[in-house]
């Protein structure tokens, strides 16, 4: 089973090596490009085959397979936006929506055979995460830099838990809170895709970070009051 970490981190370097390839036969991905994709991918690997490690996992289920996949996805879509200037439209936004269409089914299939683990869900949480960073600085260069603060926020909550411990602890899961966090993917690829004019998409990504804000503040304010009393993750 100590095999098991190299081979997940392994089989993840191949494939975004391999959707890297196919984007620079696509749309001719550059030397960044390619840096930026590869550097994610050893690095997100070598955090996974730790995680992994950890917890001596002795599988590597078919839900957290949806999730490697995706995070593969993520990092096509971190090589078309790290260049400089306007990402590759199409091939970015195909590949987010296709990775944001994923998120559910991992998610579903890890409870639908009973494979859930703490590792799963954070491993799912952190890719979900970094694509919204990822977008938000591809919208960012359209709209603004503000738009950062979308991608920042879950970031700048891990930094202050780092000070303030009561902040690592679990607040309720809310059905609200998924909704938010689902809402600033769709927002962010239809900004992204530019297809909206753009006093329209500035009203769209405002509002998603208003919700945004909103969720994160009702749960810091409910970690605050039950800082004592809420059992540590």
């Amino acid at each position: 089973m100590a095999r098991l970490p190299v081979r997940v981190a392994v089989a993840g370097l191949l494939a975004e090596f391999a959707l890297l390839f196919g984007l620079h036969r696509l749309v001719g991905l550059g030397l960044a490009g390619w840096l930026a994709g590869l550097g994610y991918a050893l690095l997100g690997g070598a955090f996974l085959a730790a995680g992994l490690r950890r917890v001596n996992a002795h599988s590597f289920g078919p839900a957290n397979r949806i999730t490697l996949a995706r995070a593969v996805l993520v990092g096509g879509v971190l090589a078309l936006v790290a260049p400089p200037g306007a990402a590759p439209q199409p091939a970015m936004v195909t590949l987010a929506t296709v990775a944001l269409g994923m998120d559910a089914l991992d998610g579903w299939l890890a409870r639908a055979i009973r494979e859930s683990s703490p590792l799963g869900a954070r491993f799912d949480l952190e890719v979900d995460a970094f694509l919204i960073l990822v977008l938000s600085v591809e919208v960012a260069g359209r709209l603004g830099g503000w738009v950062l603060a979308i991608g920042a926020m879950r970031y700048a909550f891990v930094a202050a838990g780092a000070v303030l411990p009561w902040l690592r602890r679990q607040p309720p899961s809310r059905w609200s809170s998924k909704v938010v966090a689902a809402v600033q993917g769709v927002v962010l690829v239809v900004a992204a895709a530019g297809v909206l004019p753009a006093p329209v998409a500035t009203i769209a990504v405002l509002s998603a970070l208003a919700a945004l804000t909103w969720s994160f503040t009702r749960d810091v304010g409910w970690l605050y009051r039950n800082r004592v009393t809420t059992p540590p993750r």
